[in-house]
């Protein structure tokens, strides 16, 4: 009998990059742990590999933490029950850093001399080697391959008396991106980087405060949105309400404008801007800059299909579901030779035929990463009778990796990093390939001017290569430094 090995029939696998984490934190209401869930639920697209709720109830911190999906684990009365509390943090999580196992997953909890701390995290600690190199030096003991441990050990051997200000301490010597929710018996506490790089919004429902990464999961529970945390914030919640500390040094904002491209969820708010409206007007920059002569406008699904609506309203080409997505299938266990794996991508997607017979089309899609995905879509038209297939992509062309929380390949493995725009034309067999302009991206993020390459509103480092903070670790990779190897991005 041949071995039967899981196949995972989602042609994107391997051709996107992966959403980074989601946090969520509630406190002040008896029914914390069942928002918590619910808002996790919204935040799933933020990470797929595991999920994780603290919560406490004024005397004990009750924990769950499970590889899976929060529908998977997390519904039922028993699991709600065990986790009693009128505070809650969660975490849903992608891990871009060591394995998949049950010790990376988050929230991470410590008792520590002030008391239980509970932490989950969104981002990356780029210098978590050097990091974690000093505090094993000084006798801390890891438990987990993740960046986000530091943070608890920082916190843990800081001199400052205080818990608020031994987090400070630890967060001065951090560098990258993080979006913080932690729990203590005080309260809840937020943090975002002095850039902002990650996502972290306030919100209310009733007399209790919500922190999260996105509107969404406010959405879900019929809480009100407040507003974002800023960059650099460090909000407090205790039953004494919210107090706002600007512990860092002020700098100038750099959220990540992928989240707009790609990562957010369309009917999120971010930035003060709406995510869908923001994509629609990608797309109609994208038909300004690179229109072209077709008899429909067909987004690649689900990611492509706002900024499509917004191409084809603005070139006046019909906006058509050439490529019919199937919503119900997961993983299948079956031989993985090369026809099956073929037959994988059609049990996810498939042409409609009937539609794209003789047509000239034009596919829109977020991004193109390694390029396989762009070539089975291509391919796929062809096979379905497309005249004529056109491809354009509501982004620049990524060619540089993300140190800040985002699954990146290798730059190698990068097809924009390798090859000019006519080359992957060539590669992935479309009739013409345009890419939005770094421009173009800016103006659809209410910036008139473009990018201003002296004070850039966004980090973009995915684009144009410009990181906005150090990347120690990274550096020291390019000398051969084989630590980094187990900590090397994101553990969030």
């Amino acid at each position: 009998m041949a071995n039967l090995l899981p196949l995972s029939t989602n042609p994107f696998d391997d051709d996107k990059l992966h959403e980074e984490c989601g946090v969520f934190g509630i406190y002040g209401t008896p029914d914390a742990t069942a928002h918590c869930t619910l808002g996790l639920h919204a935040l799933q697209h933020r990470g797929q590999e595991a999920a994780g709720i603290t919560a406490f109830d004024g005397e004990t911190f009750h924990s769950k933490r499970v590889l899976g999906h929060v529908a998977d684990n997390f519904t039922s009365k028993e699991v709600i029950d065990s986790l009693p509390g009128n505070a809650a943090i969660g975490h849903t999580r992608y891990s871009t850093t060591g394995d998949t196992g049950l010790r990376n997953c988050q929230p991470l909890f410590a008792e520590l001399s002030s008391g239980g701390f509970a932490v989950a995290h969104n981002g990356n600690v780029t210098n978590a080697a050097h990091l974690r190199t000093s505090l094993v030096q000084r006798g801390s003991i890891f438990q987990s391959t993740s960046d986000s441990e530091s943070i608890i050990h920082l916190v843990a051997t800081s001199r400052f008396r205080t818990l608020i200000d031994r987090f400070i301490d630890a967060l001065r010597q951090i560098e990258g991106a993080y979006s913080l929710v932690a729990l203590t018996k005080e309260g809840l506490i937020g943090v975002r980087d002095p850039l902002g790089v990650r996502p972290l919004v306030l919100g209310k429902l009733d007399d209790a405060y919500i922190l999260c990464s996105e509107t969404c999961a406010l959405d879900i529970i019929g809480a009100k949105y407040v507003r974002s945390i800023e960059a650099g914030e460090m909000v407090v919640i205790t039953e004494d309400g919210i107090k706002s500390h600007k512990p860092f040094p002020k700098e100038n904002p750099r959220p990540c404008i992928f989240e707009h491209v790609y990562f957010a969820r369309p009917d999120s708010y971010m930035d003060e801007m709406s995510i869908y409206e923001v994509r629609k007007r990608i797309g109609a920059e994208l038909a300004r800059e690179n229109g072209v002569d077709a008899d429909f406008i067909i987004p690649v699904p689900d990611s492509g299909t706002p900024a499509a609506l917004g191409y084809a309203q603005e070139c006046g080409i019909p906006f058509e579901l050439g490529i019919i997505r199937n919503h119900y299938v997961g993983r299948t266990f079956i031989e993985p030779n090369d026809q099956i794996r073929h037959l994988g991508v059609k049990l996810k997607l498939n042409a409609n035929h009937w539609h794209i017979k003789g047509k000239r089309i034009v596919l829109v899609d977020d991004s193109i990463v390694r390029g396989t995905t762009s070539l089975k879509i291509v391919n796929m038209m062809r096979e379905a009778g497309a005249t004529e297939v056109h491809m354009r992509i509501a982004s620049p062309p990524t060619a540089h990796s993300c140190f800040y929380g985002v699954d990146t390949p290798e730059r190698s493995k990068l097809l924009a990093a390798q090859m000019n725009v006519e080359e992957m034309r060539q590669h992935i067999g479309a009739d013409s390939l345009s890419f939005l302009s770094i421009d173009g991206l800016y103006r659809a993020v209410n910036q008139p001017k473009g990018r201003d390459n002296k004070c850039p509103a966004f980090c973009d480092a995915c684009f144009t290569g410009d990181y906005p903070t150090f990347l120690t670790d990274q550096n020291d990779q390019g000398k051969g430094d084989a630590q980094l190897d187990t900590i090397a991005s994101s553990g969030s």
